[in-house]
């Protein structure tokens, strides 16, 4: 079928071997054949036993990704189509399409890219080589997937201009694929409207993953005075004033996004009762704080703190420090949400976390709810990477 062979050591291979889909390049025996970076190539156990197909990139760590475990599976453009009508059908019977990570990479059997639908726009991004190259059929695959439903789509931009495509050999880029069209893509999403900066907002313009855990707070806000700290472009704070919040602070260290939050407050007719302020959260809150101000609603959506296992000390610290502030801010019954995105932040470090801000600040937790991700970013088991997003929203009480 594919006749360069991967072999592992033996003994290594654990992780693909429990349900996940990539192979270090420390686990490889040898690969015998002519290939190119990005080929589609046979995995091997050390004595020989088939384990997946794959694609191949010696410049990477994760020198294989799995794309097929089936034996005899031709990697084809019915292939993939097959793969992302099945991403379709996934999202159409779990979340609001109108706007959804339709492609979440490994959970989803697409390894390294991440497709975006805004309302009638596509927005991706690729990570891997091999993808890289199979990225053209992806989307055309899409597109005619989405046609069949009735759903046409004007454009595509493209946003691979993620650090981590130097560690595939791999340049940064970003730009139309087809014609150019505005850029603004204008989005509903739990009755809140936004603008999406496709071209130069974080990531692929607007975080997905948080869709339902903005609802959730909708429901606490309504005549209470709530601060959004890392507020980006103001999603937590507008779905709190949509919800009849008295008034909203939305805070931000990026003078674009806070920018854009404030045309999205307009864009919602609730500027009267949300203000954006550019500062630094850190700095901010031991401010307010001496100023013994106080607020009903606290949320905390900081960006990652860190992206690699080496830094997770300091992460703990940054996670520790903001939900303590956060939390002396909190008035006696009022509410915290607060929340990771580092998938190296696992749950229990991060619930320990928070438990050690909570005995800083002398506060009393009471847990209202936890979630995570949306459930258009699937979260595959064995495949760790996909699960990153914690969220908790607790009532804050005083030590008795």
């Amino acid at each position: 079928m594919y006749d360069t062979v991967v072999t592992l050591k033996k003994g290594e291979g654990r992780f693909l071997k429990s349900g996940g889909m990539w192979l270090y390049d420390n686990e490889i025996s040898k690969i015998e054949g002519d290939f190119q970076n990005g080929d589609i190539i046979t995995v091997c156990d050390f004595d020989g036993y088939f384990l997946g197909y794959g694609f191949i990139n010696t410049n990477s760590k994760i020198t294989v990704r799995i794309l097929s475990r089936k034996k005899g599976t031709v990697i084809d453009q019915s292939f993939l189509k097959m793969r992302v009508k099945n991403a379709w059908e996934y999202r159409k019977q779990t979340v609001d399409v109108s706007c959804c990570r339709i492609i979440f990479g490994e959970a989803d059997f697409l390894p390294g890219i991440v497709i975006d639908k805004f309302s009638d726009i596509l927005v991706v991004e690729s990570l891997a080589l091999g993808i890289d190259l199979l990225k053209p059929v992806i989307l055309e695959s899409l597109k005619e997937v989405l046609a069949e439903d009735g759903i046409p789509i004007r454009g595509i931009y493209e946003r691979s201009d993620a650090k981590v495509r130097l560690q595939e050999g791999m340049e940064r880029k970003k730009g139309f694929i087809g014609d150019p069209f505005p850029t603004k893509v204008p989005i509903v999403e739990n009755g809140v409207h936004y603008l999406v900066d496709v071209e130069d907002g974080q990531k692929t313009g607007f975080f997905l993953d948080q869709k339902y855990n903005r609802l959730a707070i909708q429901r606490l806000c309504n005549g209470k005075r709530v601060l959004d700290c890392f507020t980006h472009t103001g999603s937590f704070a507008l779905n709190a004033a949509v919800a009849g919040a008295s008034s909203v602070l939305g805070v931000d260290a990026s003078e674009l996004a806070i920018k854009q939050a404030k045309e999205n407050a307009v864009l919602n007719h609730v500027e009267d009762r949300v203000t954006f302020q550019c500062a630094d959260v850190f700095d901010l809150l031991p401010s307010l704080e001496a100023d013994h101000q106080k607020f009903d609603v606290v949320i905390l959506d900081p960006p990652a703190f860190t992206k690699s296992r080496n830094s997770i000390k300091n992460a703990v610290k940054g996670y520790r420090e903001i939900n303590m502030r956060g939390l002396k801010l909190v008035k006696d019954g009022g509410f915290l949400a607060t929340c990771s995105c580092s998938h190296f932040m696992d749950p229990e470090l991060f619930t320990k976390t928070i438990a050690q801000a909570a005995q800083s600040a002398h506060r009393r937790l009471r847990q209202v709810e936890y979630r995570t991700q949306a459930a258009d970013h699937p979260i595959l088991w064995a495949a760790d990477q996909s699960y990153y997003l914690k969220f908790y929203i607790f009532q804050v009480c005083e030590e008795f």
